[in-house]
């Protein structure tokens, strides 16, 4: 796989609820972390996507916001 995006997270899906339209997919990374994502139930089987199955969560984003409680 190439691909231009550098934030690439290598993982396992750990679940995958499908919907009418799309489905939530769970990749499970190192120390315990998730990333969830909704995508279409057609990308779903068109990548083949199945629950144990090594997977990258790819994220490109222009705009990364913070924000903290007021104190």
């Amino acid at each position: 796989m190439k691909i231009s995006a550098r934030n690439q997270l290598k993982g396992v899906v750990r679940a995958i609820s499908e919907g009418a339209v799309n489905s939530q997919v769970v990749i499970g990374l190192r120390d315990g972390l998730e990333v969830v994502s909704i995508i279409t139930n057609d990308s779903v089987h068109r990548l083949g996507l199945k629950v144990g199955a090594p997977a990258y969560a790819v994220i490109k984003a222009s705009d990364v916001m913070v924000a903290v409680d007021e104190a």
